[in-house]
C-alpha cells in the first residue's frame, strides 16, 4: 500500500512539473501592470513592451516560448520591460487594447512599445505576429530587433 501510495505520488510530481506554465496571468491586474512598467521605464529609460495574447492561443504560447532563447532573452531584458496582458477571448482588458488603437483586432499575439513618457513608439496593426507559429527563434529575434531600431529613431 505505501509503494503504491509513493508511486503514485512521485508520478503526479512529475506530472506537475512538467505542466506547462501558463504564458499569461489571467489574474493579473494589466492596468496596474502597465502603470508599474511605465514607472520603471521612466527610471531605467527603457521602452515598455506590452505583449497582448492569450494561454488558448498557439501563436501567443509559440511566442512566448521563442522568446524565452538566450538571444532573445538578451535583447528583450536589455530594451523593455515587458507585460503581458491576456485577453482572454477577446473580452478582457480591451480597455487597454482601445487606448493603443486596437493592436489585436488582426490576431494575438500582438505588440505595443511605449517609450517611458507613454508615447507609442510601435503597435502591430496587421497581425504581424499572428503567425508566431511559423516564426524561428531568429525570426522573433529579427522582428524585434527591427522594433527597438524603429523605436530608436522615434525616440528623440
Amino acid at each position: 500500500m505505501l509503494k503504491k501510495s509513493l508511486t503514485l505520488l512521485i508520478l503526479l510530481t512529475s506530472l506537475l512539473a512538467q505542466a506547462e506554465i501558463p504564458a499569461y496571468d489571467e489574474a493579473a491586474n494589466a492596468r496596474e501592470d502597465v502603470k508599474q512598467a511605465l514607472i520603471e521605464a521612466r527610471k531605467t529609460q527603457k521602452s515598455v513592451l506590452l505583449v497582448f495574447g492569450a494561454n488558448w492561443c498557439k501563436d501567443c504560447r509559440a511566442l512566448d516560448s521563442a522568446l524565452k532563447s538566450a538571444k532573445n532573452t538578451a535583447l528583450i531584458g536589455k530594451e523593455f520591460k515587458v507585460v503581458k496582458i491576456d485577453v482572454g477571448r477577446f473580452n478582457k482588458h480591451l480597455d487597454i487594447d482601445t487606448v493603443y488603437g486596437n493592436p489585436i483586432k488582426k490576431g494575438i499575439p500582438a505588440v505595443v512599445v511605449l517609450a517611458p513618457d507613454q508615447r507609442v513608439l510601435y503597435v502591430t496593426r496587421a497581425g504581424e505576429l499572428a503567425n508566431a507559429r511559423e516564426m524561428s527563434e531568429d525570426g522573433v529575434y529579427a522582428f524585434f530587433h527591427d522594433i527597438v531600431q524603429k523605436a530608436a529613431g522615434q525616440a528623440g
